[in-house]
């Protein structure tokens, strides 16, 4: 758990600051001053709120923090996306990554310490858990990289990098709030392995960002080999949970498909996603495996044709599909590849093709 001894403001909505600082300010609207000061103005010191009576700044800061995460390192990458090594207060490192597109910025953040899920492809599960985020870690990671990358005040934000949101939600559902205030939730995705529980609880939220679901294969026994959690909720779970959650207006749920060459990637496999899907209003998110050194020789990138091959039968069939550019890769930015830390490379897990890809097909 965090490390301070002083309660941390960063991660509180409005109502719950004002009850925790109900006690040490002289006016009730002391409160809002303060979190437009933190989260509108991007003041990360009580000091810095000059609206506010001398006393009441030192005050402020003897008893409660704003510390943010941090800095440890910095990777910039050859095509401009940046990695950033971020230490939290109890020693625990997270990445997030900022990716610039033209003439939009996207911000990848991490809900925990590590990852327990255990996903083949990725290299944080194979590191294995670490721990939950506080709301203000969370907010303080944005806050931090926002300053730092000198972030527009319209950004894409994702919840992709390090951990499963879904199994945070407590500190997910603050953070989102707090977040809410300067940016819009339309501009919010989180991304989850298909934590049920956690999509139907998003699902009775008032205010919802955008879900992305990381399905990476068209049955059971082959997302069951790369991802063991559909060992608890199988693909007809996660096709009814989809189905449950609202859309307002025009939104779709992405549906994140990772593409390893010659065992999910063929045309065969995107009709049969398809039919597993069929009913639900998506769009395709193509992502072709971003090596490393840690994932399983059987595991390689498809080659450019296999992955048109692919996109091309999903948008026959009427599908909307993207393919995600590689990003970063040359640094261990590109989505799969956080690790949290400068650790060398160690064997991979398996180097047993699992049986039941597509390598016959073409």
């Amino acid at each position: 758990m965090p490390g301070s001894d002083r309660p941390d403001l960063l991660g509180l909505p409005l109502e719950r600051l004002a009850k925790t600082l109900a006690p040490a300010v002289d006016r009730p609207y002391r409160a809002r001053q303060i979190f437009d000061a933190v989260h509108r103005r991007r003041l990360a010191e009580f000091s810095a709120m000059t609206d506010l009576p001398a006393a009441l700044r030192a005050s402020l800061d003897r008893e409660f923090s704003l510390a943010p995460p941090e800095l440890a390192n910095r990777a910039l990458a050859a095509d401009g996306t940046t990695k950033y090594l971020l230490r939290l207060t109890d020693g625990a490192t997270i990445e997030a990554v900022d990716i610039p597109e033209r003439d939009r910025r996207t911000l990848c953040i991490s809900s925990q310490a590590g990852c327990a899920l255990a996903c083949a492809f990725c290299v944080t599960g194979f590191w294995g858990a670490g721990r939950n985020l506080t709301a203000g870690e969370i907010v303080g990671e944005v806050r931090l990289v926002e300053r730092i990358a000198r972030l527009p005040e319209s950004f894409n934000l994702v919840f992709m990098g390090m951990g499963e949101p879904l199994l945070n939600l407590d500190a997910l559902r603050d953070a989102l709030e707090i977040l809410a205030a300067t940016l819009s939730l339309r501009r919010v995705t989180v991304s989850t392995a298909g934590i049920v529980p956690g999509i139907d609880a998003l699902a009775k939220w008032d205010r919802r960002p955008n879900l992305a679901l990381s399905l990476h294969a068209p049955d059971d026994e082959r997302r069951s080999r790369i991802m063991p959690i559909n060992r608890t909720w199988p693909i007809a779970d996660l096709v009814a949970a989809l189905g449950r959650f609202p859309l307002e207006g025009r939104r779709r749920i992405t549906i994140e498909y990772l593409l390893i060459d010659r065992f999910n990637d063929s045309p065969r496999d995107a009709d049969a996603v398809l039919r597993r899907l069929s009913g639900l209003k998506i769009k395709f998110n193509l992502i072709p495996l971003n090596p490393d050194p840690v994932l399983p020789d059987w595991m390689r990138r498809p080659t450019p044709a296999r992955v048109e091959a692919f996109r091309a039968r999903l948008e026959q069939r009427g599908a909307t599909a993207t393919v995600r550019r590689q990003r970063g890769h040359d640094v261990a930015a590109a989505c799969g590849q956080l690790r949290a830390s400068d650790r060398p490379p160690r064997s991979p897990r398996s180097r047993t093709p699992p049986a039941g890809g597509s390598n016959a097909e073409s």
